[in-house]
């Protein structure tokens, strides 16, 4: 069978381009100039077809299609060779390569390039094709890296859009901002969209359900473009809709969005200076971690709200409410002390007939195990009464802090009398221009440069200073607190969560509360 395809079939001419060909302007490796070359080798009266995938990566099989159906041409006994122009033409992935040619091997189909004069049915030419291979590989390779090293450069020095994803609520338009040109997130129609989540978000009682019926009873737009210039578009779900709430692109970012992002040890591009209130954020991940950039678009909501949003979103993903029956009200926050795992409350019967709650450590039935290999101690009932008075401690605390609030300590006044100096430097030295030298002038520059670049760090410092520093409203709380025994158990476990991060228990340690307030 394989010898009578190599002998009917016909010859297939492959010709391909990928965006980066056409980016270089290759002329030799147009699309006309490879068939034009091709069809002449072959004779314009000898059987042929062509395959075609112009703009198409070289790098895998998966995404040309006129390859793909190739193959399927020579699985199907209709072709006896493949001539291109380059065998790099054919495959730029060493190993892909390697099985595509012994498979066609199997089939009796060869595989002549143009423009590697060297017979593969020899083990000399096969050397010499893999080699010829390996360095198309590692161009292949040379260039994705130049380009994912362009991009995050770009990323970094400008807070221009870098394409790919498209963003619900705004599109994006070519601008030169500071003598560069590249694309702008602006406004679209459904920015108002993205407006309305936040605001009906932050109140405690809205859902993502909410937000999904709202849109859907208003006939709100909810159509959403998956990629810069494709025609697919998706519809937001309430994970997409988690996710733009969670994302700073749309946060007019101030000085409290800066101490926000700083306090969490991100690497923040901009000087806190750059915080006008007015721009969003650009939110990078990379193996070598998370730096955070102003963008050139403007942000569609205030500091205030977004941050009560994500105050809210860190809550609720901690603490999820699966809208069982509450074994206990501290239910999702508890923890084991030793291997960090959720603490689960079962209840049981003793053979006297009365019913008892006890922990059960999911740590001690994963691979690595715990210490707690036999039931916990300490007892469910005894964790809640120490963490309720734990709980009242807090807000006792918190009212005196609040009072006290407004007392500035010694080092922010340290800080903003440090402030204050750098500032009269600078005015002092701005002044001397004037009249200075050469010299003089290159000083004066340097100087106020550095004195400018200490300034930030202080007014970096003192912003985190006074957002930790931020007075609790303490009076949502004192109510519920004072008829605690009259509330509900999801009453009560709904006011935990608005002062708990987590409650770690062991048998070791007993209750240790980490609170978020």
């Amino acid at each position: 069978m394989k010898k009578s395809n190599k002998k009917t079939g016909i010859t297939a001419i492959y010709v391909r381009r990928s965006v980066s060909d056409k980016d270089k302007g290759n002329n030799s490796l147009s699309i006309n100039a490879q068939k034009e070359e091709c069809v002449k080798f072959v004779g314009e009266k000898s059987a042929y077809r062509i395959y075609c995938d112009d703009g198409k990566s070289g790098k895998d099989i998966q995404h040309r299609p006129a390859f793909q159906e190739m193959m399927q041409d020579a699985r199907d006994g209709m072709i006896s060779r493949i001539v291109v122009k380059k065998h790099d033409r054919f495959s730029r992935n060493m190993r892909e390569y390697l099985n595509i040619t012994d498979e066609l091997d199997r089939l009796g189909v060869s595989v002549y390039s143009l423009s590697e004069p060297f017979n593969t049915e020899t083990k000399e030419g096969r050397m010499m094709r893999n080699n010829l291979l390996n360095f198309a590989e590692f161009e292949r390779e040379t260039i994705a890296s130049r380009v994912a090293d362009a991009f995050q450069t770009k990323a970094r020095e400008t807070g221009f859009y870098q394409g790919g994803k498209m963003y619900y609520g705004f599109n994006s338009e070519r601008r030169t901002i500071n003598g560069k040109t590249g694309s702008v997130l602006v406004p679209s129609a459904q920015a108002e969209s993205v407006k309305i989540a936040y605001e009906m978000y932050q109140n405690p009682e809205t859902s993502l359900s909410d937000i999904m019926k709202y849109f859907k009873e208003n006939n709100i737009d909810t159509e959403r473009p998956l990629r810069v210039g494709s025609d697919k578009v998706g519809n937001l779900d309430r994970s997409h809709i988690s996710r733009i709430l969670e994302s700073p692109l749309y946060v007019r970012a101030d000085k409290e969005i800066y101490a926000y992002f700083s306090a969490k040890g991100y690497e923040m591009l901009d000087d806190v200076s750059a915080y006008d209130g007015v721009h969003g954020i650009f939110y990078h991940k990379t193996p070598d971690g998370i730096y955070i950039k102003l963008g050139y678009h403007e942000g569609f909501v205030d500091a205030k709200t977004w941050l009560a949003v994500q105050d809210k979103k860190s809550h609720n993903q901690k603490f999820p409410n699966n809208g069982k029956v509450m074994n206990s009200w501290l239910v999702g926050m508890m923890k084991c002390r030793n291997c960090g795992y959720a603490m689960h409350i079962n209840h049981c019967t003793n053979k006297s007939g009365k019913k008892y709650r006890h922990f059960i450590d999911y740590g001690k039935y994963t691979a690595k195990g715990c210490v707690h290999t036999d039931k916990v101690a300490i007892r469910p009932d005894d964790v809640e009464e120490i963490v309720l008075q734990l709980m009242r401690e807090r807000i006792e605390k918190l009212v005196i802090d609040k009072k006290t609030a407004d007392v500035p300590d010694r080092e922010t006044e340290k800080i903003k009398t440090e402030i204050l100096r750098y500032d009269d430097e600078i005015r002092k030295l701005m002044e001397k221009l004037a009249d200075a030298d050469s010299v003089l002038f290159n000083y004066i520059q340097q100087r106020v440069s550095v004195l400018h670049e200490e300034k930030s760090k202080l007014e970096t410092k003192l912003q985190v200073k006074s957002r930790k520093k931020k007075a609790v409203d303490t009076k949502p709380l004192e109510e519920p607190m004072n008829r605690w025994d009259d509330l509900t158990i999801q009453e009560k476990h709904a006011l935990a969560v608005t002062m708990i991060d987590v409650v770690y228990v062991s048998d070791e340690n007993g209750v240790e509360v980490k609170f978020s307030i």
